[in-house]
């Protein structure tokens, strides 16, 4: 081992084992002479030592190396560090360098941006300064004008003011003028309002004494069926059709527009005693019925029959709405009931105020169906109601009648009511392409009042005869002319003392009220019936004409009137024939495409208005104790 090399290897065992270095220092003799001492005894441990050092020396040595090696390789890469070092610092240096040139370049371009705002500034400034100027001017301007304005308008409001005055001066004198003329007009309205039920109290009794038939008309709206209705509409006639033709003009004439293609339009008018609009309720209805049914306790027959084409309202006007399900009209709304249940039960309210048990109401319903009468109360063995067949015969006394016809005793109207749901259940329906549940007969109900008189108490009212008399001289003073034709009647009318009859037996007397519903007359070709329901409308159209007979026979007082031409002329004999006020309540239809049906009504309405039938026979009824 080199000299140089004996410290290192000697720090390098010193830094591996210090204890062994530390005692070589310190007790170095000592422990030479314990190994001379032991060397003497063994003497192979100090080879072996020796070795053990050498292999440690090399160990180092081989550390060493390759720590230098490492060192500079370090060095090696310090160095290259070193030279990035320099390089970034340069690169650095430049960036900084054109750092500072954009931010110089930034400055310059913010100043030339502010210097050209600033230059765009002060030219806007400068324009606004010139708009100022002219705004200026103008206002001056505008303002110069708006006092000569305010000025002139200033002169017209004071002028208009002026006139407005001498206006509202004028509008007083006119509204005192119009308060007089609409008092007058108040005035002339009431006169001519009592004057008009003047004129129509003396018509009704004109009729009463004449016997004319009281004729009503009655126009229902426009309903969904007729704008969808089955047949085919031509082309050049769909725009004419669902157009509303016929108009209540005021309360007693109806107006149509008669407008066929090819021809001038033409308006026709029709006098009745009472028109009711599209509008018009049950209750208006009504209340022109009621007067009449006064009259059964005083002892006249009454008829109400409602005449019409199919689908013009007539059940409508006599029953009220109808269940589908089973044809029975419905009570649940009182306003939509029609003129048999609102007659009914005036019926029993007149007879709640007599005495009880002097008046008794029987009723029966019978339909005319085919030229067959039907009575629809009748009961099988078992109780069960059916239709069954009857006939009409003529009484020794020239009355008609229906032999084994089922009259039932009613007591309130419930039960009538109940026994007409019966019978309506069996009337005979048939849908057509003009109505879906028409009628497909007549349907008359009759109300039998039966009362109860004595003896003593049976005649001619003499308080009746005085007011007879009355009436005949108003009549005679208004309608002079007419009248001296019947002056002999009301003179002996007038003349013949009260009559009297003396005896104990009390007395039935009976009075009927007959609410006839007709079958609708119709045209085959609108109605596209075919089969059994064209043989009914065969049936429906020839009673109807039979009907027109008899009434046409009457006003030309023929000797013959063919009542036996139809079972429902010959069933209605005596409420036609001049023992029964009548009231014929025409139904009909306002769309053009019912024009024909509706004019046919409309003039069988004229013809039997014109009919006189002679007074109409009251039953003998009981009277005052003044007449005794």
């Amino acid at each position: 081992m080199a000299t140089g090399e004996t410290p290192l290897l000697y720090r390098s065992l010193v830094s591996l084992n210090p204890s062994r270095a530390w005692g070589r220092g310190r007790r170095g003799p000592g422990l030479a002479r314990c190994g001379s001492r032991a060397g003497g005894m063994r003497p192979q441990s100090g080879l072996d030592l020796g070795s053990v050092w050498a292999q440690r020396a090399r160990q180092l040595e081989q550390r060493l190396r390759a720590k230098e090696e490492r060192i500079v390789v370090l060095e090696t890469e310090n160095a290259l560090l070193h030279l990035k070092l320099a390089e970034y610092q340069e690169l650095a240096g430049r960036s900084t360098n054109e750092v500072l040139q954009l931010y110089s370049a930034h400055r310059q371009q913010q100043t030339l941006q502010r210097s050209s705002v600033v230059t765009q500034l002060h030219r806007a400034i400068q324009r606004l300064k010139q708009d100022l100027k002219s705004l200026h001017s103008f206002a001056l301007e505008l303002s110069k004008d708006l006092q000569h304005q305010c000025k002139t308008y200033l002169y017209q409001v004071l002028t208009t003011v002026q006139r407005i005055e001498l206006q509202n001066e004028a509008m007083q004198m006119f509204q005192i003028k119009a308060f007089d003329l609409e008092q007058s007009l108040q005035e002339v309205t009431e006169r001519y309002e009592k004057e008009k039920h003047k004129r129509r109290a003396l018509h009704n009794s004109l009729v009463e004494l004449r016997g004319n038939i009281r004729v009503h008309c009655r126009i229902r709206p426009l309903l969904p069926f007729d704008t969808a209705a089955g047949h085919t509409i031509p082309q050049d006639r769909q725009r004419n059709f669902s157009e509303k033709v016929a108009y209540a003009a005021d309360d007693e004439t109806v107006l149509v527009k008669c407008n066929r293609p090819g021809h001038a339009s033409i308006n026709k008018t029709f006098q009745f005693e009472r028109v009711y609009n599209a509008s018009e309720s049950q209750d208006t209805v009504f209340a022109d019925v009621a007067p009449l049914l006064t009259s059964l306790l005083d002892g006249y027959n009454v008829c109400i029959m409602a005449y019409g084409q199919t689908g013009s309202g007539k059940t409508y006007t006599m029953l009220g709405p109808q269940l589908e399900e089973n044809f029975a009209f419905s009570t649940e709304d009182e306003s939509e009931l029609g003129i048999i249940p609102r007659a009914t039960q005036e019926v029993f309210s007149l007879i709640s105020e007599k005495p009880p048990g002097s008046y008794w109401v029987e009723v029966s319903v019978v339909e005319v169906y085919n030229n067959e009468i039907f009575d629809l109360l009748a009961k099988d063995s078992c109780g069960r109601v059916f239709g069954i067949k009857r006939d009409v015969v003529t009484t020794r006394e020239g009355k008609s009648d229906v032999p084994l016809l089922t009259y039932e005793t009613v007591e309130n109207i419930s039960e009538f009511l109940h026994l007409v749901n019966k019978g309506l259940q069996l009337r005979v329906r048939h849908p057509t392409l003009v109505h879906a549940h028409s009628s497909r007969s007549h349907l008359v109900v009759t109300l039998t009042i039966t009362t109860i008189v004595s003896g003593d108490n049976f005649g001619i009212s003499w308080e009746d005869e005085l007011t007879s008399q009355k009436l005949n001289k108003e009549l005679f003073c208004t309608f002079p002319q007419k009248m001296r034709e019947n002056k002999s009647t009301f003179s002996s009318r007038a003349s013949s003392p009260a009559q009297f009859e003396t005896t104990e037996k009390p007395k039935q007397i009976k009075t009927r009220l007959q609410l006839v519903d007709l079958a609708g007359s119709e045209c085959v070709g609108m109605s596209g019936v075919t089969g059994a329901a064209l043989r009914e409308t065969s049936f429906i159209n020839r009673s109807l004409s039979a009907l027109a007979d008899v009434l046409g026979a009457i006003a030309e007082q023929r000797s013959h009137v063919p009542y036996r031409n139809s079972k429902l002329t010959h069933l209605l004999q005596d409420a036609i024939g001049g023992d029964a006020k009548l009231l014929v309540m025409l139904c009909i239809s306002p769309d053009q495409k019912y024009l024909a049906e509706s004019m046919q009504s409309l003039g069988f309405g004229t013809r039997a208005r014109q009919v006189q039938r002679g007074q109409v026979k009251k039953k003998n009824l009981p009277v005052l104790s003044k007449a005794k």
